[in-house]
């Protein structure tokens, strides 16, 4: 069958958008007609190439919800009609971090993330009309009208829960609630610091305000962001291009006692840094936010074992996808997670040059989201 996508053929030049083959579902997999798809700041790393990939052409996009159309040899999990978040996880089930529960470090999953093809055979869906293979980005390419991914990677939702808000669960909202719930485990009355108001740092502060926590402090360079950081839970804005958060955070919001619990949410080695130095004694910093492969972070490390602090890496919250995305689907059905206010923008995937400018002009405040 044919599918538009839109497809990255150099590193940080203009995708296109052209007109796909696309093989029916193997055994194993699913045909999905893609609804939507929030643009992530992840995709514009992955698309500048700073992760060290070596799978072009290929189809970005990993947030994305839609409607499976047909399934392949043996899925009994999902059939035609269903509708599915699309996620980037298609965990063994066997090895030994599947086998105690997580999923999201699975020891067969993480080296074949890359690699562009799909896990059932090793081999891309997606050519060109003469043959040309285009590559898969993290099993999903939601950049394109139709995808075939994994049913293990597939998650149904109810359909009551709208399409546009359900894609936000596939990455910015899982990764969020799940650093805070899955990875942190914050409780009530426990201070928390987010860098980053991105879809992920902004989840973040809404999984903190589901914990109990206070302060929840949001820091951003753009002070455009902080009505929208407000309006999902964070207690208090510092715009970091006008002020150190540092001394802020430190003396006259904690008063010298520093935070339990700081969220860097954007990958950046000043951030982790500004967020190191604001943890109390015995505090913990969640990496959530992914930098590229070059970036190194010089730390005092006399901090970790003097003053009991940790340094904790998280992977997609270590989410359990297949539980944890119908369980966030229900909290939006009774408005405990707002989904609605965090899309700010529709926009077609022709678009998709123009999202990519504003991206990198720091002008997207919220989730901009694809629709197809």
């Amino acid at each position: 069958m044919k599918t538009k996508a839109a497809v990255t053929r150099d590193w940080a030049e203009p995708m296109t958008i052209e007109e796909l083959e696309l093989e029916e579902p193997k055994a194993g997999e699913v045909l999905v007609k893609v609804a939507h798809t929030g643009f992530c700041h992840s995709d514009l790393s992955a698309w500048k190439g700073i992760y060290g990939l070596d799978v072009l052409p290929l189809v970005l996009g990993h947030e994305t919800a839609g409607v499976v159309q047909a399934v392949g040899e043996g899925v009994t999990t999902l059939k035609p009609g269903d509708h599915v978040v699309s996620c980037w996880q298609a965990p063994c089930g066997t090895c030994e971090n599947c086998v105690s529960g997580n999923t999201h470090i699975c020891n067969e999953l993480l080296p074949s993330l890359g690699s562009g093809k799909l896990p059932s055979d090793g081999t891309a869906r997606f050519s060109t009309k003469d043959g040309e293979v285009i590559n898969h980005a993290l099993y999903v390419s939601g950049f394109s009208e139709y995808i075939v991914s994994p049913a293990v990677a597939s998650v149904k939702v109810p359909k009551e829960l709208p399409l546009d808000h359900a894609c936000l669960l596939g990455c910015a909202v899982g990764t969020g609630w799940g650093s805070v719930h899955r990875s942190a485990g914050v409780q009530a009355g426990e201070s928390v610091a987010v860098w980053g108001m991105g879809g992920i740092g902004l989840s973040i502060i809404q999984g903190a305000r589901l914990a109990g926590a206070d302060p929840i402090i949001a820091v951003d360079l753009e002070g455009s962001k902080e009505e929208i950081a407000r309006k999902m839970g964070a207690t208090h804005f510092i715009n970091s291009s006008e002020e150190d958060p540092v001394p802020i955070i430190r003396e006259e919001l904690t008063g010298g006692a520093g935070i339990h619990w700081v969220f860097e949410a954007i990958g950046d080695p000043g951030a982790y840094l500004q967020s190191f130095f604001v943890l109390k004694n015995g505090g913990k910093m969640m990496a959530v936010g992914i930098p590229s492969c070059e970036d190194m972070v010089m730390l005092p490390f006399y901090a970790i074992p003097f003053q009991g602090n940790q340094i904790i890496g998280v992977l997609y919250g270590n989410l359990r996808h297949q539980i944890d995305i119908p369980r966030l689907a229900n909290m939006a059905l009774k408005g405990q997670i707002n989904l609605k206010d965090m899309i700010t923008k529709h926009l077609s995937l022709d678009q998709i040059n123009d999202v990519i400018n504003a991206m990198e002009n720091r002008e997207i405040v919220g989730r901009w989201v694809f629709d197809f």
